[in-house]
């Protein structure tokens, strides 16, 4: 095996996943060169610092980058190991797009030797790492690609999907158990020998369509749970019961774990990657589609409650608490919390305030709103939509929110006295 010290890594892409892996891995004395798109990514991790928000990350950089470890660039240069964690978003009718992936292929193939391991990471659809192969085989035809020759392939391609939670990555993606598909299982076997470099959970092979599908089954698992418990706090709604109450009494069953609900589900997996499931498969997944339309749906159905909420109440300011897909983080992509804050400014404009302690401004979408802090909030705003569950907002005692109207979509304040009749249920789409 080649010491660390003599091994290079090109990363490409410096996003949510990208940044931390490739930092994870300089620490460990490896040389890692960092490939984005942004110029402006590229000059902040190269000064050092950080562009997105997770914990521990801005001192791990600094380290990294200060010892040489890692370096950022918009160009691609020869390496002994490329891992690929880039966006694989999704069209406007949910079909998949793995243009992103392809084009970082494009990118490697010009700098591609015998000898070298291409690993994708971005989750992508079942068939996506056998593309990746065949783009090389058609840009490199100098190189014997695995599966598309009987003797020995030049080059090892993998995948092996990220399965980190926002707020813990630096720790999942050392601690948590890997699946690794090789092409073949040289490949596995070689992509293998990279991971056991930085990870101390267990790494298990299998096939590169079997590990794209188990990170798929992953993430659509989760949605499918989360609509039942958005589908739950439906019909609590329409019965007039507490659904938090409800979810917690079941709870006490032993074989019984419901999810909370909420406005709905963001994030750059579990409000994506079902449907590239369902887009591969759309007569074998009526349930998983449906999930899917439970959560988007329940969007629609917070927008329709907190509309009827600051209809009942004219002139009263309104504070949105929370624009991030989950609490303590960031992340803005997929969220409900800013599909709701975005229709409400736009019915309500400078009514709506917002409470965000992950932002420093507000998005273009935003521009008719305020960005406040919460003691002005507090302060100011008789009304209070809770979107996200932010630590500091769990904060607030009652005796400061006794008087305000709320609408918690997160159950952080269990507490809170009832203020007006619930809003008229909302039927969801599909």
């Amino acid at each position: 095996m080649v010491s660390n010290t003599d091994l290079n890594v090109a990363v490409l892409g410096l996003g949510y996943i990208g940044l931390p892996t490739a930092a994870v891995i300089a620490r460990t004395g490896v040389k890692v060169l960092g490939i984005d798109v942004s110029d402006h990514v590229v000059e902040t991790v190269n000064s050092g610092k950080v562009h997105i928000e997770e914990v521990d990350l801005d001192g791990l950089v600094s380290g990294v980058v200060a010892r040489g470890n890692l370096r950022a660039s918009t160009e691609i240069q020869p390496a002994d190991v490329f891992v690929i964690a880039v966006p694989t978003p999704f069209a406007e009718d949910h079909r998949p797009n793995v243009g992103y992936v392809l084009k970082a292929a494009t990118t490697i193939a010009a700098v591609l030797k015998p000898g070298d391991t291409v690993i994708l990471e971005s989750t992508s659809p079942v068939g996506t790492t056998e593309q990746v192969r065949d783009l090389l085989a058609e840009l490199r035809p100098d190189l014997k690609l695995p599966g598309r020759s009987s003797e020995t392939a030049d080059v090892a391609i993998a995948y092996c999907p990220e399965r980190v939670l926002p707020g813990r990555i630096l720790v999942e993606l050392i601690d948590n158990d890997r699946v690794i598909g090789g092409i073949t299982p040289r490949c596995a076997r070689k992509a293998l020998s990279f991971y056991r470099r930085f990870v101390r959970g267990a790494c298990v092979t299998t096939s590169c369509r079997a590990a794209e599908m188990t990170k798929l089954t992953e993430n659509a698992f989760r949605d499918v749970n989360i609509a039942f418990a958005n589908e739950l706090s439906l019909v609590a709604d329409t019965m007039g019961v507490d659904v938090w109450e409800v979810i917690r009494l079941a709870n006490r069953h032993p074989r019984v774990n419901i999810l909370s609900p909420g406005p709905g589900v963001g994030g750059h997996c579990i409000a994506v990657d079902p449907w590239f499931l369902v887009s591969a498969a759309p007569d074998q997944t009526p349930l998983i589609r449906t999930a899917r339309q439970v959560n988007d749906g329940k969007v629609a159905h917070t927008i329709a409650q907190a509309t009827a909420l600051i209809d009942a109440h004219p002139g009263v300011p309104v504070a949105c608490m929370g624009l991030a897909f989950k609490a303590n983080i960031d992340d803005f992509r997929e969220s409900p919390a800013l599909k709701v804050a975005e229709a409400l400014t736009a019915r309500f404009g400078a009514r709506i305030r917002i409470v965000e302690p992950y932002a420093d401004a507000l998005p273009p979408s935003l521009a008719a709103a305020t960005l406040i802090d919460l003691d002005d909030a507090i302060e100011s705003c008789g009304i209070m939509i809770v979107l996200v569950d932010h630590e500091l907002f769990k904060s607030v005692p009652l005796d400061e929110r006794a008087d305000k109207v709320v609408y918690d979509t997160r159950g952080i304040w269990p507490d809170q006295p009832v203020a007006m009749p619930r809003a008229h249920p909302v039927r969801l789409a599909g």
